[in-house]
């Protein structure tokens, strides 16, 4: 019986990381223009820090065996925000940051069976600006990342968008006893356990008007100016808003503005957003991403009230999408090297050497080959592009 890799994770063949490497080295391109500066967080590092203060479950986190307790990062943010507040400390703000590699979550089916995770990201983090001003680059930027990766899903790509305080807004009128449970129907969409909880039926019917309330940003404001009144999280988001909309449409990007929307880790304190890609199948998350200020207070001098926010991207996930530019058109021609018997191995090697020197990929055939049509039908298998036959 042949071994199988872990359960979650995956063999990739060098198609994909060609592919994988290419959409990495296009956002790595894109961050430096914008003067975002490389760091590389530890894929292995204290349970402490990769629960963020309980920000991430530690059930999500693929756990070591070692005398002090270690795990592998479910994602990069709260390791680079230890940094930031550490070694980077004196650092002029702002830090703009990006880091690439892989991470590991850790996952239970409904049997109770253990897999892992792992997946190719990307992404970056602006630390030291407390403004909107902050959302408002990264956003920009996660659109200038699309097209650089040349993704071509006009019509099938959202970037939805929250905010927490918004959110607590909505939950300040529960008590909280009911706060958990309250949370969890709304961040389900569930109407059915909301109308059926024991919740007053003004509270009741004020929470089903606003878990309706998703869509277009401005008219979903205008009805949640209507409820709450001008609030501070509605001022960022109508500048936000007033910003990034030109810039979405430019890019066939939808946005919604969806009050009750959480992410699944619960680190961000601010504006919190997701880019989704709607396939045939179902609903891909390209990247997520929002304000942390808490985050940075717990490494850091909670005098110093830093700042951050940040977004990642799913290499994996965009490199397995169809209908993208220029798919699958990335190879550089590759030269195969093959040599009769009147020729010898040195011979093949000095002439690969040349071909080196000018950057092309050219491999050598080992053994003298007993013809060019053999040479021919070896090129036709190994899928190289050109033959340089010696003889």
């Amino acid at each position: 019986m042949a071994i199988q890799p872990a359960l979650g994770t995956k063999d990739l063949n060098p198609q994909e990381v060609q592919r994988n490497q290419l959409l990495s080295t296009k956002l790595a391109d894109l961050y430096k223009q914008w003067g975002y500066e490389e760091v590389s967080p530890p894929n292995i590092d204290t349970l402490e820090t990769l629960m963020a203060d309980g920000g991430i479950e530690e059930k999500d986190i693929v756990k070591l065996s070692a005398d002090q307790p270690l795990g592998l990062r479910p994602e990069m943010t709260a390791s680079i925000a230890r940094a930031a507040t550490t070694r980077l400390a004196k650092r002029q703000r702002p830090l703009r940051l990006w880091a690439s590699g892989t991470i590991y979550k850790s996952n239970k089916d409904c049997h109770g069976k253990f897999s892992v995770e792992e997946k190719l990201q990307s992404g970056v983090e602006l630390i030291g600006i407390p403004s909107i001003t902050a959302e408002v680059e990264l956003l920009y930027l996660l659109l200038e990342c699309l097209n650089k990766m040349g993704i071509n899903q006009r019509g099938k790509l959202t970037l939805l968008i929250g905010h927490k305080s918004l959110f607590n807004l909505i939950m300040n009128d529960i008590a909280i006893e009911n706060r958990r449970l309250i949370r969890r129907y709304l961040t389900d969409f569930n109407l059915i356990k909301i109308q059926d909880s024991m919740l007053n039926d003004q509270i009741k019917e004020r929470l089903l008007k606003v878990l309706k309330l998703r869509g277009e940003p401005n008219l979903v404001i205008g009805q949640l100016e209507k409820i709450y009144g001008e609030t501070e999280a509605v001022s960022q988001l109508k500048r936000l808003f007033a910003v990034i909309q030109p810039i979405a449409k430019k890019y066939g990007v939808y946005i919604q503005l969806d009050p009750t929307y959480l992410s699944h880790y619960d680190l961000y304190t601010g504006i919190i957003f997701q880019l989704i890609c709607q396939d045939e199948y179902s609903p891909k998350v390209l990247a997520r991403g929002g304000r942390y200020d808490k985050l940075i207070s717990i490494f850091g001098n909670s005098e110093t009230n830093e700042s951050g926010a940040g977004f990642s991207i799913s290499i994996d996930t965009i490199r397995e999408l169809e209908n993208t530019i220029n798919r699958g058109k990335y190879s550089q021609k590759r030269v195969l090297i093959a040599y009769s018997k009147n020729k010898s191995y040195e011979d093949a090697i000095s002439k690969q050497s040349n071909y080196h020197s000018k950057g092309l990929i050219a491999m050598v055939e080992l053994e003298p080959l007993n013809s060019q049509t053999e040479a021919i039908e070896l090129l036709k298998k190994r899928g190289f592009d050109e033959l340089v036959w010696l003889d």
